[in-house]
């Protein structure tokens, strides 16, 4: 599946690899596990991407099939601050629906919060729409659930 762009590849990745990148995203707060990965995807129809170039990661996407069998969730997902602003998550999210598009489903969906302005204006431009806000916490904690039809 690895396709290329003039400035990076975007290919499958192992959950390792997914844990690599994790940990390089500032966003991401808290240490997680290989488990976390792992327990996450067992038993699901996922895929997981990372673009690379020069064999360094540079960013990851992965998603699975959520319980209606038909909708993908796009579940995790960063690029290292120092590679931002390249079309890297664009790429990766690209990659991503048009595998999911493929393999029929229906709509893809994300979450993410109210602290990340960047991520929502990223759902917006790539045709997603906010579907639902979820309270929780501080209003900068609070979830919004973006979705796009296929």
């Amino acid at each position: 599946m690895a396709q290329n762009h003039p400035d990076f590849t975007i290919r499958q990745a192992s959950p390792a690899e997914l844990l690599w990148v994790h940990d390089r995203i500032p966003e991401f707060s808290g240490k997680v596990t290989l488990e976390f990965y792992t327990d996450r995807l067992k038993e699901r129809v996922y895929l997981a991407l990372v673009a690379e170039k020069d064999g360094e990661l540079l960013g990851f996407k992965v998603g699975y099939q959520d319980d209606e069998p038909d909708t993908f969730y796009s579940w995790m997902g960063g690029v290292r601050p120092e590679f931002r602003k390249y079309g890297i998550a664009d790429s990766l999210a690209e990659n991503q629906e048009t595998w999911a598009r493929e393999r029929g489903f229906k709509r893809i969906y994300f979450k993410t919060r109210n602290r990340f302005p960047a991520m929502i204006s990223f759902g917006l431009k790539r045709g997603f729409k906010i579907v639902q806000v979820i309270r929780k916490g501080d209003v900068e904690d609070y979830r919004v659930v973006m979705r796009k039809e296929m």
